[in-house]
């Protein structure tokens, strides 16, 4: 899968963990919940699209370094944008 949003996406408290697989999986983790929620996403330009594996879907956009999904803001691990959000929560 080509596209520059594969990797880590992270809550600014890291209690949701997102990883975007190279071969179009996600995994994403809860709390101490590993593998809370697993399936596959399409990326077409800045919009992700999800279907976990039990058919529960939902969507997304990209704005650079920050992932606006499901009423939560998910910022690219280590990135700026996700320093920035880290400490403003202190």
């Amino acid at each position: 899968m080509s596209h520059p949003y594969v990797g880590m996406w992270v809550t600014a408290d890291h209690h949701i963990r997102q990883e975007l697989l190279p071969d179009g999986r996600y995994d994403e983790a809860r709390g101490d919940r590993e593998s809370a929620y697993t399936g596959r996403y399409w990326v077409e330009g800045h919009h992700i699209r999800y279907a976990d594996d039990t058919g529960f879907t939902a969507d997304g956009t990209f704005d650079s370094d920050v992932l606006h999904h499901g009423g939560y803001v998910f910022y690219r691990e280590g990135s700026a944008a996700h320093r920035e959000a880290a400490t403003r929560r202190k």
